[in-house]
Formats: structure tokens, C-alpha cells, sequence
């Protein structure tokens, strides 16, 4: 069976097969991934993320009902916390989404971060080129809420929800420097609560002067972003009472109107190319070391760093120097 073919034509059996090896690693989910990425570049990539407790993924669940109800057909990548010893997700999107799960025009898909620092997994964004390639309009990417290392979300999405809730207090200073700035729309979570009114006055205190032209300013490949502002809107939550759901989905998709209306799509499709060949090359890399360099070898290294027999920077360069050696002698 060819399951290219067959997920591209609708098969959603196919399209979890492939999403399989793709998240596996895997030659045939490498080779799916160069067949399938001709068919990419059409479907808006909307990021969710912000600090635990925020209520990311009831927001979530309420995001994917609302499209549904608008007609939309959706995908939902929701990135779990991994177990530190098994490598498995911790939590279980699907059990939360479980009343979306027989819906023909949803497809979730639930990953474990395998200890990635920036709250994506290492495969999310192959996930997100098969979702897209397969002609899936809007994809949400739910991230684990890991603090200011989540800015990684800006590398995939297109759109960037910072979910925020009550009770962050003075904390909401220090996110100045990160969430804040990748931040395209501010959802302030659980605004039922009776000190809403006081993270919504600090939240627009704190966001007010930041930059908002892309990702933000120049981005990772060189390029300049374009120089219309994006007035950043800040948008009452309250997942558990449905309400301002609507109001969400509506600066979402005025977002993405923005992007394509000023030019900062393409300019934002070039930062995702420059981060993706990046993050290829340095997979490739590790791939490449680990298949020529003998374990024993990198065990002698840390070893050696352990016995303060050798700093780690110089310990690395001669497991590199090794590396070398053995592409030499393909030669």
C-alpha cells in the first residue's frame, strides 16, 4: 500500500501510519516527509502555549468545537510532558478531547516532548508538515508548559496564543523577555476570577512598547520583517465557562489576514525554513555521530570530565576529532 498516496487522498488510517514513522524517525518516515513536502505551505499553523495551570488545553478543546461549529476542519497537536525515565507522555490529550475524537473533521494527535527544553517536540514540526501537506486548514499546536523555553513554538507556528491566567502578579514582568515577545495574541485565561481585572491591567503594562512586527524584528535567517505593526490584542478567556472563545478565533483569523495582507507570511514561512534546515542539520549531525562514533568512545569522554582529567569543551573536540578521522577513511 502506498501510504503517501493514500493519507493524501483522505485515508486517515494512511495519515496515522505515517505520522507514526515520522515520529519514529524513521527512513520510510524521511522519505514520506521529502514526497509529502511538495504538498505543504497551505494550512495555518496556530500555537498555543503559555505557563502551566493557564488552562491551555481546555482552551484547546473549546478552540477545536468553536471551528468545527464554523465548518473548519482542524488538527490538534498537543504536546505532553514526558516521563524523564520511560520517554512516554504523562498526560493524555485524548482522554481530554475524547467527545472530538469520532469527529471525520478532527485529527488529534498527542506527542510526548522526550525532554525537549523548548515545550516541541523534536518531531512536531514533521508532524505538522504531514498534517499540512494532507490539506488539514488549521492546525493547532498545543505546547507543554515549560516557561520562557516555549519561544520554540515560534519556529513552527504562524500564529502565536500566549494563554495567560490570574494570579501572576509581579511574575508577569519576568516574561517580558520571552513569551511575551513571541506573543501574536494574549488570551487571559479563567477571567471569571475576581483578580482578572488586575492581570489584564499588568499584562497590558508590561506588553505595551513591545515590538510587534514578526517573530519579532530580524529574524534567525537574516531576513527583515516587514515594518507594519501588528497591534497585539489582548482577549478575555474563560474556557470552562465558554466564553470569549469566539472573540479568539476571530483576532486568530484577523492574524492571519494581517499576514498575508503585509507580506510577513512569506517573511515568517522564511524564518520557519532557515530554523527547519537548521534543525535538520543538527539531526542529521547527531545521527551521524552516533552511527560512527563507538559508544565506548563517548563513555571514555565523559569519563574523563567526571575525573576532571579533561575540561568538556576539549573532550567533545576530540570525540569531533574522531568523527573526522572515520569520514576520512570513507574517503
Amino acid at each position: 500500500m502506498d501510504f503517501v498516496s493514500a493519507a493524501l487522498g483522505g485515508e486517515r488510517r494512511a495519515l496515522a501510519r505515517l505520522l507514526s514513522w515520522v515520529e519514529s524517525g524513521s527512513a520510510a518516515g524521511q522519505d514520506a516527509l521529502a514526497r509529502l513536502f511538495p504538498h505543504t505551505g497551505r494550512a495555518h499553523i496556530v500555537g498555543i502555549t503559555g505557563s502551566p495551570g493557564a488552562g491551555k488545553s481546555t482552551l484547546v478543546n473549546r478552540l477545536a468545537r468553536a471551528l468545527r461549529e464554523r465548518d473548519q476542519r482542524i488538527a490538534v497537536v498537543a504536546v505532553d510532558p514526558s516521563s524523564p525515565y520511560s520517554g512516554g507522555a504523562l498526560l493524555g490529550d485524548r482522554l481530554r478531547m475524547r467527545d472530538l475524537v469520532e469527529d471525520p473533521g478532527v485529527f488529534i494527535r498527542s506527542m510526548a516532548s522526550r525532554g525537549h527544553p523548548g515545550g516541541i517536540a523534536h518531531a512536531t514540526r514533521d508532524v505538522v508538515t504531514v498534517l499540512d501537506a494532507v490539506g488539514i486548514p488549521v492546525v493547532l499546536v498545543e505546547t507543554v508548559g515549560a516557561g520562557q523555553a516555549q519561544v520554540d513554538v515560534a519556529r513552527v507556528a504562524h500564529t502565536v496564543v500566549l494563554v495567560e491566567a490570574p494570579g501572576m502578579g509581579d511574575d508577569i514582568q519576568a516574561l517580558k523577555a520571552g513569551l511575551m515577545e513571541i506573543a501574536d495574541i494574549i488570551a487571559v485565561n479563567k477571567s471569571d476570577r475576581p483578580e482578572a481585572a488586575q492581570t489584564l491591567r499588568a499584562l497590558r503594562s508590561v506588553h505595551h512598547g513591545i515590538a510587534t512586527g514578526g517573530h519579532h524584528g530580524a529574524s534567525d535567517s537574516g531576513a527583515e520583517t516587514p515594518s507594519a505593526a501588528w497591534e497585539v490584542p489582548i482577549v478575555q478567556t474563560s474556557a470552562l465557562e465558554n466564553r470569549g472563545i469566539a472573540e479568539l478565533l476571530d483576532a486568530v483569523a484577523e492574524h492571519r489576514r494581517y499576514l498575508r495582507e503585509s507580506g510577513a507570511w512569506e517573511a515568517r514561512r522564511a524564518e520557519h525554513a532557515h530554523s527547519e534546515v537548521q534543525t535538520w542539520l543538527q539531526r542529521h549531525f547527531q545521527a551521524l555521530l552516533r552511527e560512527r562514533v563507538p559508544p565506548e568512545r563517548i563513555d571514555a569522554a565523559v569519563a574523563a570530565v567526571l575525573q576532571r582529567e579533561q575540561d568538556p569543551a576539549s573532550a567533545a573536540r576530540e570525540v569531533l576529532a574522531t568523527l573526522w578521522t572515520q569520514l576520512e577513511e570513507m574517503k
